[in-house]
């Protein structure tokens, strides 16, 4: 463990010397490809700040508006119908807010797990779900934006259906490994 502490350690310190020492021996003009890649590094930041904007202002509104409440409510249902337990109708708000984004989702999981306890059902179904999913809309905003991509109706249905099979999977997952 000592070892791979001591890896961890050094990692870092050792590429942000190996890659330069490298492109210098290969005859790269380091500082102009690093001066270059960070003007287009602030380009793509710039062409994608009304996407991220957006997107930011369109999740608060959601949230402030009350239509995860409504939206967790309309789910529940679901759940039952389903034939699972009542109580994990909890992480509803955390499925729902996943997709959209990563910091919201982090503090539902954070207060699902205050709430509940780290090892209890819905602690367990949070912590796997926020690892196994990913914030779709970010995804789709952020990386589809940075390269000009406009259209993106496939990838939408594709990146919703895999957060739903995260979602059941990560359910699936704790209920057959710890109950």
């Amino acid at each position: 463990m000592r070892f791979i502490a001591e890896i961890s350690r050094w990692a870092i310190p050792f590429l942000l010397l190996f890659i330069p020492l490298i492109a210098y021996l290969r005859k790269v003009p380091v500082y102009e490809s690093f001066v270059t890649g960070a003007e287009e590094g602030f380009k793509t930041g710039i062409r994608i700040m009304p996407f991220l904007i957006g997107m930011l202002v369109s999740i608060r509104v959601f949230v402030d508006s009350g239509a995860l409440e409504i939206l967790s409510h309309f789910l529940q249902p679901v759940f039952g119908y389903l034939g699972l337990d009542p109580n994990l109708t909890a992480i509803i708000p955390l499925a729902v807010m996943r997709p959209l984004s990563g910091s919201g989702a982090l503090g539902v999981s954070t207060q699902l797990i205050n709430q509940y306890g780290p090892d209890s059902m819905i602690g367990r179904i949070a912590s796997t779900l926020q690892g196994s999913t990913d914030t779709t809309f970010f995804v789709l905003t952020v990386y589809f934006g940075s390269v000009g991509i406009k259209k993106y109706r496939y990838a939408l249905k594709l990146g919703l259906l895999a957060d739903l099979v995260g979602l059941i999977a990560s359910i699936w997952i704790v209920l057959y490994t710890f109950y």
